[in-house]
């Protein structure tokens, strides 16, 4: 079996589904339980440790003399992620999703392990990319689960379930991070989750067994070595626009002229055609990804080290300041994935976008000291329900653009746009907080008045998201 070209889908002719679906259960009936439990327990992980490390983020960087680096913390994650989504994706369809699931579940645990017991900050960053592997080959091998293994109708309630496994962390996890943090020290943040790595493979293992099986003898078990060089050229020149953004220099031109030729020929290649100019359908929809993640999460990094700078709050409460947002952003799922809501996608991915565009810009009103604190907490929980109709929506129309043979693929690209997308915009809000002061308003300001421009300019894009009827 030949793997389609980048773009080669014909989302206006109908699309049958993964898998037959016998029966009407929901995705905890009998059929469905143990894998949508497994799944469930993935997401919880990585939920987990991301609201974890937003919170410790801020005392590690200070306490390795690494503030300068801080926003590489989060960008060398999803730097790394990049070229792991590809192979992830090419894995996944040509041997089956549970190859890069397992692999990307140890190397996420790995990671954590590393940056845990990091001496420099520098450590400390190769950590983070270790996770970033591990996690873009987990969240990848997901969607093609998600896309197999569940009929159509109940793919929306799949990643409502996403969602809502970010609820516990979201509440609990500031709090528990915060107060290891600043009674054990910021490193048990990360050493204490590997512990919990194991639990999702074993709920999953029989299912995706049985998938696997399914299926083998359909495979071709040779991987396209092309779309791995080229993943490999987009991870090292999104590291090199990084490195360049961070440098204030004229010497930052070379490093930042050789990303862009990595870059850029790679990105062309790798998502589908008519991405970058926001083609009708899947090209818009993949544009989309990135757009609202890299804006929303962009914005997200900064906010703990402001609320712990500017305001004077401690790791803990800065931290709870993003308890809403992953409540609300289980809300939004939610909403999507209510029945009749498959015919207003574009629309609620325009509503999403905008209000992730006014929250960003509401929290940046902390910076007033005559603003209380709390408005981050409120403008918070707009962002996260936005955030919850739109990464959900765009994974629904993702999908159901897809032909059974090529959501991996498609679901790689999806998640390169995500992670391309926090990097770039990352990027940009490390230079802007470099550029205009270290620590200072005017650097905050600058970071959250771009990020939020970027959404409401997506937010303008979304009537493309729908294929044009013939």
């Amino acid at each position: 079996m030949t793997t389609p070209a980048p773009g080669s889908t014909k989302p206006s002719e109908p699309v049958p589904p993964a898998v037959p679906d016998p029966d009407t259960g929901g995705v905890l009936s009998g059929r469905y339980r143990a894998l949508t439990l497994g799944i469930v327990s993935c997401v919880l992980l990585v939920a987990f440790e991301a609201t974890a490390v937003n919170t410790a983020m801020p005392v590690a960087a200070r306490a390795l003399h690494g503030l300068g680096l801080y926003a590489f913390a989060f960008s060398g994650y999803f730097t790394a992620s990049l070229l792991a989504m590809v192979v992830s994706g090419e894995w996944a369809d040509k041997r089956g999703p549970l190859g890069p699931l397992a692999a990307g579940i140890g190397t996420f645990g790995v990671g954590l392990v590393v940056a845990g017991t990091a001496q420099s900050m520098g450590i400390f960053v190769a950590g983070r990319a270790v996770q970033g592997l591990g996690g873009g080959l987990l969240i990848v091998a997901l969607y093609v689960v998600v896309g197999r293994a569940y009929p159509e109708r109940l793919r929306a309630s799949v990643f409502a379930a996403f969602s809502a496994s970010w609820v516990l962390p979201s509440i609990v996890g500031p709090v528990i991070s915060g107060t290891v943090t600043q009674h054990l020290g910021w490193r048990w943040v990360f050493l204490s989750i590997p512990v919990l790595v194991l639990l999702p493979v074993v709920l999953m293992l029989p299912q995706l067994r049985r998938l696997q099986a399914e299926d083998a003898g359909e495979r071709s078990w040779a991987l396209d070595r092309r779309r791995i060089l080229l993943a490999v050229a987009l991870a090292a020149g999104a590291g090199l626009l990084e490195y360049a953004g961070q440098l204030l220099d004229p010497l930052a031109l070379l490093p930042a002229a050789a990303g862009l030729l990595l870059l850029v020929p790679a990105v062309l290649r790798l998502l589908p055609r008519g991405t970058l100019r926001a083609g009708r359908g899947l090209p818009t929809v993949i544009l989309l990804r990135g757009m609202a993640a890299g804006s929303f999460f962009a914005a997200e990094a900064f906010i703990p080290l402001m609320l712990v700078t500017q305001r004077g709050l401690s790791p803990t409460l800065a931290g709870l300041s993003l308890t809403s947002g992953g409540l609300s952003w289980a809300l939004g799922s939610w909403i999507q994935g209510r029945p009749g809501a498959d015919r207003h996608r574009a629309l609620l991915i325009r509503c999403g976008l905008v209000m992730s565009g006014l929250a960003i810009a509401g929290a940046g009103l902390a910076l007033l000291h005559s603003v209380p604190a709390y408005v981050v907490a409120c403008a918070w929980a707009v962002g996260g329900a936005g955030m919850g109709m739109t990464v959900s929506s765009v994974g629904v129309l993702m999908l159901g653009l897809s032909a059974p043979e090529e959501t991996g693929e498609n679901s790689a690209s999806l998640q390169v746009s995500d992670a391309l997308g926090n990097v770039l915009l990352t990027g940009v809000a490390g230079a802007l907080f470099a550029a205009l002061g270290t620590g200072s308003p005017r650097g905050f300001g600058a970071v959250f008045a771009t990020m939020a421009a970027v959404a409401l300019a997506a937010a303008v894009l979304c009537s493309r998201a729908r294929p044009r009827p013939r």
